[in-house]
């Protein structure tokens, strides 16, 4: 099974504690899913190669340390995912975006792969896909089973928040993928919905209901 990382730095928790809160208004909570996102990318690209470069300061000549050339993409699960981007490109502007909708029945919890746009040198990408819930785990799901398809060889999953459900389900799936939280929450209710969670990550990224 792909390995799950929980994040229980102090910034993380201090600013998921915030995005929960239900007054937290629209401008803030799309804020704070920006500043998790960084800090979050700083840590899912731990492992990133790095290469011995020659550099010259001001002082003198110097031999360093830069990435090895790592082409990545970030795949955000629209709409709710379209949060965490800004806050991984801060951190690694180079990369590239693709693009996947899914819409979720709101009778079987289901989703449905409605757009799909993703770099055209798939082949040669790592991929963080990206979504701010793993509620049922059915759309990261879908997501990575639709960039498999398309010959993504590595990808990893970062949330916000997740339920033991989602988690479990992707894993089942996807037990080649490693998954990235800020917060692993108690359960699903009744309504699919995390507890205690934050609420409809998209609704209140946009302002709407």
């Amino acid at each position: 099974m792909g390995k799950v990382h929980v994040y229980d730095h102090p910034l993380i928790q201090h600013k998921m504690t915030i995005m929960r809160k239900a007054e937290t208004g629209t401008k803030q909570f799309r804020e704070l899913v920006d500043e998790v996102s960084s800090l979050m990318a700083y840590e899912i690209t731990r492992d990133l190669p790095l290469t011995d470069v020659e550099i010259e300061t001001p002082v003198s000549v110097s031999t360093q340390k830069m990435i090895a050339g790592k082409k990545l993409g970030i795949v955000p699960i629209l709409r709710a995912g379209l949060g965490m981007v800004d806050g991984f490109l801060k951190m690694m502007p180079n990369v590239k975006v693709g693009h996947i909708g899914l819409y979720r029945d709101p009778e079987t919890l289901e989703p449905h792969e409605y757009y799909l746009k993703l770099p055209t040198d798939i082949t040669e990408r790592d991929f963080i896909v990206v979504d701010p819930m793993l509620a049922t785990g059915g759309s990261a799901a879908d997501a990575i089973a639709a960039l498999k398809k398309h010959g993504a060889k590595s990808i990893k999953l970062a949330c916000l928040c997740a339920a033991p459900e989602g988690v479990e389900r992707v894993q089942n799936e996807h037990p080649d993928v490693e998954i990235y939280l800020a917060a692993l929450d108690e359960k699903l209710n009744d309504h699919g919905y995390i507890v205690p969670g934050m609420g409809d990550a998209g609704d209140r990224l946009f302002g709407t209901k």
